[in-house]
């Protein structure tokens, strides 16, 4: 049936109505924080080119964690932003870094809190690249037995998921292997299974200091034009014992987020990252769009592509935005 007898707008006439049909929908238990953690007391350092991001102390972590938990959010995922760094990264698998220090804090303050874990070597070496560097390459074997210590440690600590984001191939395998030979066989796995070689990770490296000091990380991240091989590393990893994937970043790669979760079934998650965080700030600051409806708009729009849950930096304002409605 056809106009005029076919009107769509009809349900479209007033909120309730638009409310009865929405096919997607957005909250407060859908978001994951991401945090940055750092040495010293009594910290909150700004982001200068994430507005309203900082970097915390383990103390003002702990206290920003209770705030973004009261807000609803039920996880929050943290990078490691160390004092001192070296070539291979051995801040990452220190029983006393700074994210496994910050992990059993956050466990003793907030047990109910999902603490999630980025497990990577780029915060933690003085060259900026991902793994154990070998005569100018990264060196995928050695990088993924540091990274497999990394995830242990990591679970020692309290971590509840454990996120690899390095896209060195067979780690995920390793990761489980190790943490169930140590004791941990509830400790789940988060795979950056599709993490492309983005533009948009900027801002993030200024923030956890983790910009390369040499080359880029092409040999090992996702080339942006390739959609096949984002099905493959993703159904490669759910056969390692990946429990869940990521895409990574969202935005610009929904067509991506569709593709993993209609092909895997797998629970996908999709970060929406820095570049694409700051991109919405800066414009609404400058009063080009409507900054809240913005970001609303994006999330929803990561939502209804697949995603069943998203990490991004508004989590916290976006849980208010979303209670205001």
């Amino acid at each position: 049936m056809s106009f005029p007898s076919t009107r769509l707008r009809r349900l479209r006439r007033t909120p309730a109505l638009r409310g009865l049909v929405r096919e997607t929908g957005l909250s407060a238990a859908d978001l994951i924080q991401p945090l940055f953690v750092t040495a010293g007391t009594d910290l909150r350092e700004p982001v200068e080119s994430m507005p309203g991001v900082n970097r915390f102390s383990i103390a003002a972590l702990v206290e920003e964690a209770g705030e973004i938990q009261a807000a609803g959010i039920p996880a929050v995922l943290l990078f490691g932003v160390p004092s001192e760094k070296d070539e291979a990264g051995s801040g990452a698998y220190d029983d006393e870094g700074v994210v496994q220090m910050a992990v059993r804090a956050l466990k003793e303050s907030h047990p109910d809190l999902i603490v999630i874990t980025d497990v990577c070597l780029c915060e933690y070496t003085d060259h900026g690249q991902c793994g154990f560097v070998r005569d100018g390459q990264v060196d995928n074997d050695v990088t993924v037995e540091l990274l497999a210590r990394t995830a242990i440690s990591h679970a020692e600590a309290g971590a509840d998921i454990v996120a690899p984001s390095d896209m060195m191939d067979g780690r995920i395998g390793s990761i489980r292997y190790q943490l169930d030979e140590e004791g941990h066989p509830d400790t789940a796995i988060l795979s950056y299974a599709a993490k492309y070689a983005s533009a948009f990770y900027g801002p993030f490296r200024e923030a956890a200091e983790s910009t390369p000091a040499f080359g880029d990380r092409r040999g090992y991240q996702m080339d942006p034009a390739n959609s096949d091989e984002a099905v493959r590393e993703a159904k490669l990893d759910l056969e390692e014992g990946a429990d869940a994937l990521m895409v990574k970043p969202a935005g610009h790669y929904l067509d991506i987020v569709r593709r993993v979760k209609d092909e895997t079934g797998a629970p996908v998650a999709a970060y929406q990252v820095s570049g694409e965080y700051s991109a919405i700030r800066a414009a609404g600051a400058n009063g080009w769009i409507d900054e809240r409806a913005a970001a609303l708009e994006s999330l929803v729009s990561i939502r209804r592509a697949g995603a069943d849950f998203i990490v991004t930096y508004f989590a916290r304002e976006a849980a208010a935005w979303l209670a205001e409605s």
